[in-house]
């Protein structure tokens, strides 16, 4: 099972030796300042129909499986799945569970945690990123520092808008309780699910799994500079996680992840308000256990969602 497509460039590696490089405290590394209300970058028009369909799929198990489609911000078509409990009594709480970078909505540790949550009476909704699975139309670099930075900010900032129109389609759906959605993203559905849980109060329990803060460190000696922070903004986790208090945060982590360093991690944390949790595992970050860090996950939605 893997959290992170081994063939996309390791974007977030080398942090740690930066950190020592530029030589700055954590502290200060985490004070990520913002020269524009970012969070206002977000709102949208509701207003806009979502024109949205849902068709019944064959599958070899027993719960209802539907492919979804509806219009995003921007003129954009976004493509998901939804599953409903094959037990129990509409309307279901939802679980919004969201993939990392190169991935899709139905790759095989998505897959599982799909099983489990319906599995204990939560309806899942899994959507493909922005240009990934059903609506990939160009491959670029994804490099936030690269030729094609623009691109991949936009890739980013794109999905948190289209998360946001997925709890629009909930609220639409009778036998969905738009009341109980929880949200559970994993790398870089973490890192955009910290931006969409800290800008859309809907969602009632954030869970961010493998994910960290302080994107302007992938500009090396550059990172302190009032431009790398200034293009990041509207990008950086720091600027939103401590919007999602008071609603209950957990994080998940792995102790030698080589994608998304520690301290990123830690910094993301130190930047959320109360209540919050995180959990350490001795893993890297393609192989942290899932039947434990979505276990973990699962005693989390019950106690709060």
């Amino acid at each position: 099972m893997k959290f992170y497509n081994k063939k996309r460039p390791y974007w977030l590696m080398g942090v740690v030796s930066l950190l020592l490089i530029l030589g700055f405290s954590a502290i200060y590394l985490g004070n990520t300042q913002q020269s524009f209300p970012v969070s206002q970058y977000y709102e949208y028009d509701r207003a806009i129909p979502l024109k949205d369909t849902l068709l019944p799929q064959l599958n070899n198990t027993e719960y209802p499986l539907y492919h979804i489609t509806y219009k995003s911000v921007h003129d954009k078509k976004v493509t998901g799945l939804l599953s409903l409990p094959k037990s129990g009594t509409s309307p279901f709480p939802v679980i919004i569970l969201m993939h990392g970078l190169g991935d899709h909505k139905n790759v095989d540790y998505i897959a599982y945690g799909n099983e489990l949550f319906l599995k204990h009476g939560y309806a899942v909704l899994r959507i493909d990123f922005s240009n990934h699975g059903e609506r990939k139309k160009e491959v670029y670099d994804f490099d936030l520092t690269g030729k094609y930075k623009y691109w991949t900010r936009n890739v980013i900032s794109q999905t948190v808008f289209d998360l946001r129109r997925a709890v629009d389609f909930i609220e639409s759906r009778p036998d969905l309780d738009a009341e109980r959605i929880g949200y559970y993203g994993i790398s870089l559905g973490g890192i955009t699910g910290t931006i969409f849980c800290g800008v859309d109060k809907r969602i009632k329990v954030p869970i961010i799994a493998l994910a960290g803060g302080q994107m302007n460190l992938l500009y090396k000696k550059e990172a302190l500079l009032k431009e790398s922070k200034d293009f990041v903004s509207i990008v950086e986790p720091l600027n939103y996680v401590e919007q999602i208090a008071p609603r209950p945060l957990l994080m998940l982590n792995a102790k030698n992840d080589e994608i998304v360093p520690p301290i990123m991690s830690k910094l993301l944390f130190s930047a959320a308000n109360d209540p919050k949790e995180i959990i350490w595992y001795d893993a890297k970050h393609r192989d942290a256990p899932l039947e434990v860090i979505y276990g973990d996950g699962l005693k989390w939605f019950k106690k709060y969602l």
